[in-house]
């Protein structure tokens, strides 16, 4: 294993052997970062018991797993963030350290530290090829839109701010309305940081959009409708799932007719974000509501894939369908190969950073859920997997929480406990 210091606080190097983490402390490093995705090799040591030597050795440590072809912003930041964690310096590794000096290179770029045009040489100087890091920073720059992402940590949800860069005109993607079950107190913190970012890049809000009535937290459409004036929109099949909770939540005096939305969107409708023409695609299974907005070479598919280590989403929700969303992904996976996909939670698996990006083409070949599977295969494999889950706590603590005064609604017909909250919300 050779180590390459970069600067005062950062060496990279090659996958280092149970015995390295000592060494590292003893010569002076705080942390380890590991940029190597598990099960690259079969004598490799992996996330857990790497994370374990680095504990015996006094380390902190994180995991940024990434591939070079499919590294993304999301994997930038979480390793800038593991860079400003560190109580001292920090040696970065994957297998031969190309992926740890990229993630940190086109960090520098992305901040205005570094040129696009001096990445090759840096690396070369150090003694590594970063030409994939160039060819990052060349793809980035041909990109339309400009998307934003905001992880909400609670339930794990991926907001989104989707722009066009010519207009400055952008698009809210289901915001999330903070929430707290103990009290069921709601705040608009999440919101605000959307609305701020909005302010920061002098944009203007011409949709606030959701992909489908959520049943792990509560949309704050509503809120940032108030907030900006900008019309909110969903799927016309939410008239489909408010029929169903009249009934679930006993609820006879819920308009079933979508109306508490400004806009209600039918498969292959089109609409303008500034100048760029976005289209809507039906993609139940996962809600008889749920779409996907294509936006450019970006998709928001919210609940039908994750990023490829999570697989995809789950279909026991009342009207749910393991076919359909079987469907609905063949068709999303049919858009252009190089499409960018942006899912809508990203549950961390083996506790590596949140992710949200991917591509048609790495959905293709790595989602164990996608990846030579018939539909006869994805429906075994998908129910199978939902009869693991727990019930959605949120479905579950609706019936007893009125959100808007935080206090227990009054029984109705047959004493069950119902909602009383705008249906722009769940």
């Amino acid at each position: 294993m050779t180590c390459v210091k970069v600067n005062e606080l950062l060496s990279v190097a090659g996958q280092p052997d149970a015995a390295a983490f000592a060494a590292f402390a003893a010569d002076g490093f705080a942390a380890v970062i590991n940029a190597r995705p598990d099960g690259e090799e079969p004598d490799q040591p992996g996330n857990t018991a790497e994370k374990a030597a680095a504990a015996a050795a006094g380390l902190s440590y994180e995991f940024v797993p990434v591939k070079g072809s499919e590294i993304t912003e999301a994997d930038i930041f979480a390793f800038q963030a593991a860079m400003a964690e560190a109580k001292g310096p920090v040696v970065a590794h994957c297998k031969s350290g190309t992926r740890a000096l990229t993630l940190h290179a086109l960090g520098e770029v992305l901040d205005g530290r570094m040129k696009p045009g001096d990445v090759e040489a840096f690396g070369q100087n150090l003694g590594f090829d970063l030409a994939g890091a160039r060819r990052w920073l060349e793809k980035r720059a041909g990109q339309t839109p400009h998307v934003k992402a905001f992880f909400e940590s609670r339930t794990c949800s991926v907001q989104y701010v989707v722009s066009d860069p010519a207009t400055k005109r952008c698009a809210i993607i289901d915001p999330v309305l903070d929430f707290d079950e103990m009290s069921g107190a709601t705040g608009t913190a999440n919101a605000d940081a959307i609305l701020a970012h909005i302010e920061s890049e002098g944009l203007t809000v011409e949709w606030i959009l959701d992909t489908h009535p959520h049943a792990d937290h509560f949309s704050a459409a509503h809120y940032l409708h108030e907030k900006t004036g900008a019309p909110t929109a969903i799927g016309i099949h939410v008239t489909d799932v408010q029929t169903l909770w009249k009934e679930i939540y006993n609820w006879p005096a819920l308009k079933t007719d979508g109306s508490q939305w400004d806009r209600l969107f039918a498969d292959g409708d089109t609409f303008e974000i500034g100048a760029l023409k976005t289209r809507v695609m039906f993609s139940p299974g996962h809600t008889l509501a749920s779409i996907t907005y294509v936006v450019g070479d970006a998709a928001f598919v919210h609940d039908t894939v994750f990023t490829p280590d999570s697989g995809t989403a789950r279909t026991d929700f009342p009207g749910g369908s393991a076919s359909a969303l079987w469907h609905s992904i063949q068709a999303i996976l049919s858009l252009p190969e190089e499409t960018r996909l942006f899912s809508g939670h990203d549950y961390q698996p083996g506790g590596r950073h949140p992710r949200w990006e991917s591509t048609v083409a790495a959905q293709k070949s790595t989602n164990p859920h996608i990846a030579g599977i018939d539909e006869a295969g994805f429906v075994a494999l998908r129910q199978a997997r939902d009869r693991t889950l727990p019930k959605p706590k949120l479905m579950l603590h609706a019936l007893q929480v009125n959100i808007r005064g935080g206090r227990l609604p009054e029984p109705e017909g047959n004493g069950r406990r119902y909602l009383k909250i705008p249906l722009d919300a769940l």
